[in-house]
């Protein structure tokens, strides 16, 4: 049987911070502890965000932790083909429609306390865009609109199976798992791709996790509910089914999850104050 694959797929928008590595330390004891291998990828499909400076700031805050991780590192931005191939496969197949509200629109026609909303908190998408023509769509592309890509969530669970679910294991051990259902429709019609980029994080991550052969998927509970989507577009696109781990989150002073701008906790600083990597891993409990 192949090693197992576990992987950390940070953004280079922001420095590092101790949420970081915490799923970056875990993920590379648990691929030593079960002889697998553990990748690194950057994920920089955001263009504006995504810094150079930022990148190489993120790869020595990564090194001076003491992690190593195979080569080469897998860049998002030098894969743009493959995710415009996975996005025509899922328009051959009906299952995407260019959506051309502006968030102020969506704002103001979803404004409604009744209004449905994701795991996340914000409103579902409006159905309006599903029922223009497609020569009203094709008029508005060729206008030059700006305009996304979102999955019809409903069309596209005709094409799930019946029962869909994922293998969650509850402890970083990897001794006890479940199987938990998905339920992707809880999060409407998501956003699959833009007009000036061919992706969005949910297309990018099953396939970058499929070219690399990723068996393992470890990351944040923040991410636990999104696992659904990421498990329906692995079915419609005849990809390989990882197995997850949904780690704690640390959280900043306010008790919500850490970001970039939580400044206190950022490796950079910690190291300026003179930590150690050591310490680093005692404070997210990893030593």
């Amino acid at each position: 049987m192949a090693a197992p694959v576990f992987r950390f797929a940070p953004s280079p928008n922001g420095r590092l911070h101790l949420g970081h590595a915490l799923s970056a330390g875990l993920n590379a004891r648990m691929a030593e502890r079960v002889g697998g291998r553990f990748l690194l990828r950057v994920e920089d499909i955001d263009r504006e965000r995504s810094k150079p400076e930022l990148k190489a700031l993120m790869l020595d805050d990564l090194h001076w932790l003491g992690l190593e991780w195979e080569r080469p590192v897998r860049r998002q931005s030098e894969h743009m083909a493959d995710y415009a191939g996975a996005l025509e496969r899922l328009k051959a197949m009906g299952l995407v429609y260019p959506a051309f509200m502006s968030r102020g629109e969506v704002k103001a026609h979803t404004d409604d306390a009744h209004w449905p909303r994701d795991p996340d908190g914000a409103p579902l998408y409006p159905s309006r865009d599903k029922d223009l023509s497609e020569g009203e769509r094709a008029r508005r592309i060729a206008e030059g609109q700006a305009h996304s890509w979102r999955l019809d969530m409903a069309e596209a669970l005709k094409r799930a199976p019946p029962s869909l679910s994922w293998q969650e294991w509850m402890d970083a051990g990897l001794q006890t798992g479940r199987r938990v259902e998905a339920q992707p429709e809880a999060w409407g019609d998501v956003m699959i791709a833009r007009s000036t980029v061919p992706t969005s994080y949910h297309l990018s991550v099953v396939l970058d996790d499929a070219r690399q052969g990723v068996s393992h998927v470890v990351r944040g509970q923040d991410l636990y509910e999104a696992t659904a989507v990421h498990r329906l577009l692995q079915a419609l696109l005849d990809l390989p089914e990882p197995t997850y781990h949904h780690h704690r989150l640390i959280l900043g002073s306010d008790g919500r999850k850490l970001a970039k701008s939580e400044g206190s906790a950022g490796i950079a600083v910690l190291r300026e104050r003179g930590w150690t990597p050591e310490q680093v891993w005692r404070e997210v409990s990893l030593a």
